[in-house]
């Protein structure tokens, strides 16, 4: 149906909308920005779990549902407000009906340029009509343009694995991966050209032997071939090509104004780590209860110690099994299971000889890290647990009997390397108070 207004259809459906009620749609429309707000928490938990855990393969999930959450959030609230705008000029038009310049009596310089800008009432309704219709529209094109980039920020996490892995053959390496990153890489550059000039490279014959490939390779890549047809239906029109110009600089201009803050201090921020002056909630296990915050690298109870018993959970880090298998070489297993696994496994060795190497791995993780309060060195006793954020990490408890009343500050270090150094490095400072009963 053609949104003209002169279109003697489109008035005839107008006339027929005045008796319709549209309140079901935006009953609707506040269900679905109810339920989005109801999973947000959920998406960013998970999230920040992932990359507590440094799982890249989750973390650039959630990311990526995070960010399509606020674009659909975004979209939907705006097409309601429209929407509702919509529906109030229609019963307008219905007690009014069309905008009669001659009562209102304007000088003839107003009148016209009202008459030029603003023209009839129904044409105001078309436009409204047309920019609800296309926001859907552009809600999910924006959804889908962000799948094909996080499919691609996959392949090259991906390939970027295989690369690392040592075992990976040299003739795979050297003929397959690389190239394979090489050709993403130039492609990626390509697409976005010439998704940013509108298929300037589709128009041109010259460009056409060497971009076609590409094209034809991340259609699929990126998904493309399933929403190819509304893009290209967006973009044959005059408003279309406008509108799109607008949408991601208007989209960027947002996530400046949202990453805006104020600061209240030169010297003092909300997210600053433990150490020796400052406490984050994130060391603190009664803090962290009911909220959305993980431990970030060890933990104690709670920032005021009762009882001379410390327990203290250090979280299991990525890196800190490389170190492991570096300072004892016979825990290394022949094929290293960690990364991707399928539900037909756990991604560890088997269990018999995980159990028969589990006490070498604790002892090993026991010499690498030394404990401190103040100066007062500890020399931990691991037990490997989960701890209430559905972290791993281990455990270890330490007798404050022989300390004095007053602050205290928590000092966790570990052995690493630098090159082929061994050095000890700290991993971070927890700062309590000591008052027992």
């Amino acid at each position: 149906m053609s949104n003209d207004p002169q279109d003697k259809k489109f008035k005839k459906w107008l006339d027929i909308l005045q008796q319709e009620s549209w309140q079901l749609e935006l009953i609707i429309s506040g269900f679905a920005i109810y339920g989005l707000f109801m999973v947000i928490e959920p998406i960013e938990t998970a999230g920040l779990q992932a990359d507590i855990d440094q799982n890249i393969y989750k973390e650039i999930l959630f990311q990526g549902l995070e960010v399509s959450w606020y674009i659909i959030t975004i979209n939907l609230i705006a097409h309601v407000i429209l929407r509702g705008l919509w529906i109030g000029a229609i019963g307008l038009r219905y007690v009014s009906a069309d905008i009669d310049y001659d009562k209102l009596n304007y000088s003839p310089k107003f009148r016209r340029h009202l008459e030029k800008r603003v023209g009839s009432f129904d044409r105001y309704v078309a436009s409204l009509e047309k920019y609800c219709s296309i926001i859907f529209a552009i809600t999910f094109l924006l959804v889908f343009y962000l799948l094909g980039l996080l499919m691609i920020t996959f392949c090259f996490a991906m390939l970027g694995l295989f690369l690392d892995k040592p075992e990976t053959p040299d003739w795979v390496r050297n003929w397959i991966i690389i190239p394979s990153i090489i050709f993403i890489a130039i492609g990626t550059l390509l697409t976005f050209i010439d998704f940013a000039t509108q298929g300037w490279l589709k128009r041109k014959k010259w460009t056409t032997f060497f971009y076609y490939p590409v094209y034809w390779v991340f259609k699929f890549l990126t998904l493309s071939i399933l929403y190819r047809p509304m893009v290209y239906n967006f973009l044959d029109t005059r408003f279309g090509k406008r509108l799109s110009f607008f949408v991601v600089p208007i989209y960027l201009a947002g996530t400046l104004i949202v990453g805006t803050g104020f600061s209240t201090s030169n010297y003092l921020t909300q997210d600053m780590s433990s150490n020796s002056f400052t406490a984050n909630q994130a060391n603190y296990e009664d803090l962290m209860r009911d909220k959305a915050v993980f431990t970030n690298r060890a933990s104690i109870p709670s920032r005021v110690i009762y009882k001379s018993a410390l327990p203290v959970f250090v979280v299991y880090g990525k890196s800190i099994e490389n170190d492991v298998f570096r300072f004892n070489e016979e825990l290394k297993p022949s094929e290293d299971m960690r990364g991707i696994h399928s539900i037909f496994g756990d991604g560890t060795v088997p269990n018999r000889q995980r159990f028969e190497k589990l006490d070498d791995y604790l002892e090993t993780l026991e010499d690498m890290y030394t404990l401190k309060v103040d100066s007062i060195p500890f020399k931990p006793t691991f037990l490997f647990v989960e701890n209430a954020q559905k972290q791993i990490g281990f455990e270890t408890t330490l007798d404050l009997q022989d300390f004095q009343r007053g602050k205290h500050v928590l000092n966790v270090t570990r052995k690493d390397f630098r090159a082929d150094t061994v050095y000890t490095r700290t991993i971070i400072r927890i700062p309590f108070w000591y008052y027992p009963d």
